[in-house]
């Protein structure tokens, strides 16, 4: 049921690949960027603002113009080299001692239309518009989308085969994580390898969802401009790294909110009262330890915050959600916060920066409270995306995040 395809990849020789491999264009600002792109960087291809002085603005036509012609000019300087044949390739991720394996390959753009590719995220079509713009502009996928797949064992078994083998490349990037790839060119292997995902009944968006849409949306225009479309023209695929789900973790998504909405913290920790069995915990940092439970920073104190029951719905998939609890019960009832995608009230921090950065949110004085959250799990998120729900905003935060540039998607 879902199609993908091998593709002859653009990528760096062995000896350039972690000069030329970057961290995702969406996180880093583009002064993080300018301060981390080294001469071969990707950086300069998918966050190409950085090569003016002052730093231009990312959406003006001349950096989508720069973006092209650096994406030129890598190609030229040989740091970027397309393969001969079509290959379908094994992109591997280590960090604290655990390594996720991905098949990377192309996906058609007419399973995600037809939801064969299943989501959990809204998209804002302004994010959407400026990567198509890229994806347009380059004729190619520049970075990868990150998608997982049902449990298959045969997969499982020939890609441990495959890894083996030695790794094209193999290199710890500056952040400590371990990035390992490998090339598959065996044509029997492809040919099956394309056979097993043909029979799995659906993909599941992990993390991109912007990129893909942006992708299928490229694709169906071209379709349109094409009066020969069959539907296996190359830019009906689009660049993804599909791991099992099994082998995947979603960390913490935490909340700060920078004031109390007119309460005093005496106020705000009786009110909680009636939803929550409040413990206050002293100074040192509490960490959620179960599902609808949280911890909370204020005035210099933790408290752990456990959900009472009847407060949520463990048999509604968007109900059950820490996400959902916390902004019904206090973002919106207490805090007055009534849509998390635009109130400039509340701000997201990611798990990877740890606890200690809600405390020093609150400490300088930019914050009020922080909130932590117990992870979703990756049977939850598939839940919802089977049911066809969509999770709350700023719900799951996947870590490692995939380099790009280790390997690129022509659509010609």
């Amino acid at each position: 049921m879902v199609k993908i395809k091998p593709f002859k990849g653009i990528r760096p020789p062995k000896e350039y690949a972690s000069q030329v491999a970057s961290r995702p264009y969406d996180v880093l600002n583009s002064k993080e960027a300018k301060a981390e792109a080294g001469e071969k960087s990707l950086l300069h291809i998918i966050k190409p603002e950085i090569d003016f002085d002052p730093i231009a603005d990312e959406h003006s036509q001349q950096v989508y113009d720069k973006a092209v012609e650096n994406f030129r000019l890598w190609q030229e300087r040989g740091w970027l080299v397309k393969d001969p044949e079509e290959c379908y390739y094994v992109y591997a991720q280590t960090m604290d001692g655990r390594t996720q394996y991905g098949l990377v390959a192309c996906c058609h753009f007419d399973d995600y239309l037809t939801g064969k590719i299943k989501k959990h995220e809204l998209t804002r079509k302004d994010k959407e518009e400026d990567r198509m713009k890229h994806v347009r502009n380059q004729n190619a996928n520049i970075e990868p989308v990150f998608f997982s797949h049902p449990a298959n064992a045969e997969i499982d078994a020939i890609v441990s085969s495959v890894v083996k083998g030695a790794p094209e490349y193999d290199f710890v990037a500056e952040d400590g994580f371990g990035h390992h790839f490998w090339v598959i060119r065996d044509r029997a292997l492809i040919d099956r390898i394309t056979e097993i995902f043909a029979a799995m009944p659906a993909l599941y968006v992990a993390d991109g969802h912007h990129r893909t849409a942006a992708a299928a949306l490229v694709g169906g225009e071209k379709m349109k401009q094409n009066p020969k479309h069959t539907g296996n023209e190359e830019y009906c695929y689009f660049l993804s790294v599909i791991f099992p789900e099994s082998q995947l973790k979603i960390i913490d998504y935490n909340r700060v909110v920078k004031d109390l909405n007119g309460m005093t913290p005496e106020q705000f920790v009786a009110a909680l009262d009636d939803d929550f069995i409040v413990t206050r915990e002293g100074k040192d940092i509490v960490k959620p330890s179960a599902l609808h439970e949280f911890s909370m920073y204020l005035g210099g104190q933790w408290y752990r915050l456990k959900a009472r029951e009847g407060r949520y719905d463990d048999n509604d998939p968007i109900g059950v959600l820490d996400v959902t609890i916390l902004s019904n019960l206090v973002l919106d009832k207490l805090l007055g916060i009534k849509d998390l995608r635009t109130d400039k009230r509340i701000d997201f921090v990611g798990g990877i920066r740890g606890l200690g950065e809600l405390k020093e949110r609150v400490d300088n004085g930019g914050m009020a409270v922080a909130f932590a959250l117990y992870p979703v799990s990756m049977k939850q998120l598939v839940d919802i995306a089977d049911s066809g729900n969509i999770m709350p905003p700023k719900t799951t935060w996947f870590e490692p995040k995939l380099r790009s540039g280790l390997v690129i998607h022509s659509l010609d």
